[in-house]
């Protein structure tokens, strides 16, 4: 058996990765909303944080409320509490990431958890 797993997330609308990559520790999705679109829901979480990359485009979060503009290359971290709703800029689709993880979870860091061979 491989130590990695590889596909190729399509433009489609969405695409959960998690049965995709056999993750087991995180949730990824790729998300692509056309010009004028939004997710369909608010939503929030019990436990886990999301972390939101923009890949490419521009739009805007709600986030309990307060409005949080997006483009290329933004990322923000949203607590499970937090109210949230993704939208495409009226002139502008918005392809993002979302990494979701229980928060609180994080036992080491990139340094702490290597282990590095010569």
């Amino acid at each position: 058996m491989a130590n990695f797993s590889k596909v190729n997330a399509a433009r489609d609308e969405r695409t959960e990765l998690h049965d995709k990559l056999s993750l087991t520790g995180a949730e990824v999705s790729i998300n692509n909303l056309p010009a004028g679109a939004s997710v369909p829901f608010i939503h929030s979480h019990k436990n886990n944080e999301e972390i939101y990359v923009v890949l490419a485009g521009k739009g805007k979060a709600v986030i309990d409320g307060e409005e949080v503009e997006l483009g290329t290359g933004d990322w923000v971290r949203v607590s499970p509490a937090g109210k949230r709703r993704f939208f495409a800029a009226e002139d502008s689709g918005i392809s993002f990431a979302c990494i979701q993880v229980k928060e609180n979870s994080l036992e080491g860091y990139t340094a702490d958890d290597a282990v590095v061979e010569n």
